[in-house]
């Protein structure tokens, strides 16, 4: 799924929201939850997961292409999402079962 199918699916869902609304909030969470990471905090949704930054320390590499060994990499933040309890539940239990309607209409707490 990509932000198109996402805005498609809640507009779908939200009879009351104009798939413009639904466009702006989808866009404005995704700046909010950009800046917020940027700024070196964690965001946690409860129920669903978490994002946060994760630190890669510098390493050396090898260029697959060339073969040559030694390259320095420097070390970088990068985003990282954790899924929460019920997320992991809800997608073990569609995958063990056919099917699971109950769980997939049941909102998060």
């Amino acid at each position: 799924m990509n932000k198109s199918d996402l805005i498609k699916r809640m507009t779908d869902r939200l009879d009351q929201l104009t798939a413009r609304d639904v466009d702006l909030a989808v866009h404005t969470l995704l700046d909010v939850m950009s800046e917020t990471l940027a700024a070196g905090e964690r965001i946690e949704i409860r129920g669903f997961g978490t994002f946060s930054n994760h630190y890669r320390k510098p390493r050396t590499v090898r260029n697959p292409k060339t073969g040559e060994v030694g390259i320095h990499k420097p070390g970088k933040h990068v985003p990282h999402f954790k899924p929460g309890k019920e997320l992991r539940q809800r997608v073990e239990a569609s995958r063990s079962a056919e099917s699971a309607p109950s769980l997939i209409h049941r909102p998060l707490r």
